[in-house]
């Protein structure tokens, strides 16, 4: 850079004229630049590239430097002052430069206060671009935490008429008590909530930008790996309307329908490949994901098969019908239906995984949602787990506000889960500090009356309860009659699986010194009842005998679905010698069919005995014409070694004739 350069830059030049109140004027041409550079229209002009923009006037080319920062120095109080120059100035530098600048060698006092002034904007210049970095990396971070302080805005808003509060609010005020909340079927929310929304959002904001799916749904959020979505052939179908519920049915085409006839030849065929075949022409079918996930769970996989039950339930969630809504609780899915099986076990399985996952609060409000598809029948029997995902996500109100409003017509009190959750859920909640004194107490009395109640009701639960608990008995206990061994062996069968379905789910929640030490203070008052001679511990061993018979199939149902060693190993030998499979574990009886899947004829049906009895020892044969008819086995060229053992057998055995037998 030369000298005359650095000099200009130094505030040095002659003849600088002072900076006006509203106009940035920058006069730095003195006689040898006139005549070097003569009038150049381009270098009093406007900023370049600002078009529509009001630029700064200089005369000085190095000026453009900080042409930007000084444009944004002329901020004053949210407005941009006038930038460009009067015409009488504008024509006035136009004279200078043409006659020499003979005018700018009048006055150095002048030129000295121009100076100190281009100094004090130099300095204001730095200023300012540090207070815009700063605002760029605060307007970063507070991009990144805007969900999280919507959030809590939300949570403020929820708790100022929700059940945060100690005292309950006015029935009129109350939601249904299956209401579904959008924002907590999503379980990023609860995420957020412990870990941030930078941690959990951080990967997923650039993938969302190159989504390109058809609508937003609420139950999942699509992702870019899932194969493109078109309609499979899956729709709903409102049925009718009468006392303010709506009823539904999901319906199939006939192009899903041929779908659903090559899954059941899959099944049967007992081969986890030709499920996936079928997915590479029909990526969307529900009962193909569903079977595909028991499949990946199985091996251990689990991502994929969360993954594949995301991928079922955003496809049954655009299906939905306009009138169809997850929050009224007024919509009903009748379950004999199988159409309507599919969403149901999705909504269980997707729960299942968020609880693994760590997200009780969105299980809980998804275990609401299949309660209120049909929550007088209760296929999937969900009142058995509804407790406990209550207590895991510290809801206690709700649980308690469940059993006031359903124990008069449900008689949830005579669920062992019930029983012993809703007094524990009195007594954590007596436990926080929040609330006055007078409602401690009475969470605690009522604590107290229903576990002793539920000890009345349900002694064979204590023992097992310790041992799971890893608490060794009082000896006043353990060799009491009423709490010792032949209290479980004499409980009836049904009742034994509903206790075993219950401590196999829940015994970590009794863990706590806290809870051990009340718990043993309510058992010393039952045995001081039985020694007594209560009569309510005659009653409740009658009632004992006559409730527990044996359990309803939808009992049986979730026992299945639940997978607890315990519960299972306790199921009656009618269930457990059935064929159960993954999308469709115990039908009802009273099946409601649309459409029946069509006979299968092929060589096999019509061929010899020997062929039947092939078939007989192994399910997965099948002759080359019947492969071929299927389309779901991979074609001819699969399994080849077996398939020529197995078609020479057939030759060999069709020339035997059983005459030929000497018995």
């Amino acid at each position: 850079m030369s000298r005359r350069a650095l000099r200009r830059l130094r505030g040095e030049q002659r003849g600088q004229e002072p900076l006006g109140p509203d106009a940035l004027k920058f006069v730095l041409l003195d006689d040898d630049d006139a005549e070097e550079e003569g009038p150049k229209p381009g270098l009093g002009g406007r900023r370049p590239g600002g078009a529509g923009k009001e630029g700064v006037r200089v005369n000085n080319r190095f000026e453009l430097i900080n042409t930007e920062d000084l444009e944004d120095d002329l901020v004053v109080n949210g407005e941009r002052s006038d930038c460009t120059l009067p015409d009488s100035v504008s024509s006035g530098n136009k004279g200078r430069a043409k006659h020499g600048n003979a005018e700018t060698k009048q006055d150095g006092g002048a030129t000295k206060a121009g100076s100190s002034e281009q100094s004090n904007a130099s300095g204001k210049l730095r200023k300012k671009k540090k207070k815009q970095k700063n605002k760029k990396s605060c307007t970063g971070e507070s991009s990144e935490n805007g969900l999280e302080d919507i959030d809590r805005i939300l949570e403020r808003i929820e708790d100022s008429s929700g059940f945060s509060h100690p005292g309950p609010p006015p029935l009129s005020s109350r939601k249904h008590v299956l209401y579904v909340e959008h924002r907590h079927l999503n379980p990023d929310t609860e995420l957020k909530r412990y870990f941030g929304a930078r941690a959990v959002l951080g990967e997923q904001r650039p993938r969302q930008r190159q989504r390109v799916y058809p609508k937003c749904t609420w139950l999942t959020t699509p992702k870019s790996t899932w194969p493109r979505y078109s309609k499979p052939g899956l729709s709903m179908r409102l049925l009718e309307s009468k006392k303010g519920l709506s009823f539904f049915a999901f319906d199939h085409n006939e192009e899903y329908q041929q779908a659903q006839h090559k899954f059941l030849v899959a099944v049967e065929s007992m081969e986890p490949n030709n499920i996936v075949v079928l997915l590479q022409t029909s990526p969307y079918h529900v009962d193909s994901l569903l079977q595909l996930s028991d499949a990946c769970r199985f091996q251990e996989d689990q991502e994929m098969a969360r993954d594949l039950i995301e991928r079922a339930l955003y496809s049954m969630e655009c299906a939905f019908h306009p009138l169809f809504s997850l929050t009224s609780g007024t919509c009903r899915l009748d379950y004999r239906r199988p159409e309507n099986r599919s969403f149901y076990l999705t909504l269980y399985k997707q729960m299942s995984f968020l609880e693994k996952r760590g997200c009780p609060r969105t299980a809980l409000e998804y275990c609401k949602l299949i309660l209120s598809l049909e929550p007088d029948e209760d296929p999937l029997c969900m009142l058995l787990l509804i407790d406990h995902l209550a207590l895991r996500a510290r809801n206690y109100e709700y649980l308690i506000r469940l059993f006031q409003e359903w124990e008069a017509h449900r008689n949830l009190s005579q669920l062992p889960n019930f029983a012993f959750s809703v007094p524990l859920a009195y007594f954590l909640l007596s436990q926080q500090t929040d609330l006055p004194e007078h409602e401690l107490s009475s969470a605690r009395q009522q604590a107290s009356l229903l576990i002793q109640q539920a000890l009345t009701m349900f002694p064979g639960v204590l023992m097992p309860l310790l041992e799971y608990c890893s608490v060794r008995p009082d000896a006043t206990v353990s060799n009491h009659r009423f709490f010792g061994p032949d209290a479980e062996i004499s409980q009836p069968p049904a009742l034994g699986q509903l206790v075993s379905l219950y401590l196999g789910r829940s015994h970590f929640l009794w863990k706590e010194p806290a809870i051990m030490s009340w718990l043993e203070e309510n058992v010393h008052e039952v045995l001081q009842a039985v020694d007594a001679g209560d009569p309510a511990v005659e009653a409740c061993e009658n009632r004992r005998k006559v409730l527990y018979q044996r359990a309803p199939r939808n009992i049986h149902r979730h026992v299945i679905l639940s997978e607890i060693k315990e519960a299972v190993a306790a199921l009656p030998s009618d269930v457990t010698t059935q064929s159960v499979m993954g999308f469709d574990p115990l039908p009802p009886l009273d099946t409601i069919y649309s459409y029946v899947r069509p006979e299968r004829l092929s060589p096999v049906s019509h061929g010899n005995t020997i062929a039947l009895f092939f078939r007989s020892l192994l399910p997965n044969y099948t002759t080359e014409g019947e492969r071929l008819e299927e389309g779901v086995a991979g074609g001819p060229n699969r399994n080849q070694g077996l398939n020529r053992l197995m078609l020479a057998v057939r030759d060999m055995m069709a020339n035997f004739h059983f005459n030929d037998l000497e018995l």
